[in-house]
């Protein structure tokens, strides 16, 4: 599938929009991995529960 990650068996969808996109995936904890596209951390993987759960809104200004 076009936009997935495949983790063994398991295949989680990221996003058409990523597809042939490169995209960094790098294990935070035992069963979590964090998804990053650039410089951005876009979401968590959590390999169990097979969906990517995003991060806070990436390009909301920062409260002061």
């Amino acid at each position: 599938m076009a936009g997935a990650v495949c983790f063994g068996r398991c295949e989680i969808s990221l996003s058409k929009v990523l597809a042939g996109q490169s995209v960094g995936i790098r294990e935070v904890d035992d069963p979590v991995w964090l998804v990053s596209l650039l410089d951005y951390d876009s979401g968590y993987v959590h390999q169990d529960r097979g969906r990517v759960e995003p991060e806070a809104n990436l390009f909301a200004p920062e409260q002061v």
